[in-house]
């Protein structure tokens, strides 16, 4: 079942179950809630956008995760 599926059968759920069995589920994700509660500013979101588009019209050359944890350990050891 694919997440999209998965998030429409939760929210059904939620809507229709008692008021136990949400106070219950809340209870479990609560922290993750507030610990995920980031509001970003439309100025981070156009810079991440304008970014993105850099990328992809050929503007910058991106890295691999391999590639920056290399150059990351080279720089390390030369200090």
């Amino acid at each position: 079942m694919n997440t999209v599926a998965i998030r429409q059968k939760l929210h059904h759920y939620i809507e229709t179950a008692k008021d136990k069995k949400v106070k219950a589920i809340f209870a479990m994700v609560e922290d993750e809630i507030e610990a995920g509660a980031v509001v970003w500013t439309d100025e981070f979101l156009n810079e991440l956008n304008k970014r993105a588009n850099d990328f992809e019209n050929g503007k910058v050359k991106g890295r691999t995760w391999g590639e920056v944890k290399k150059c990351a350990r080279r720089l390390t050891k030369s200090r």
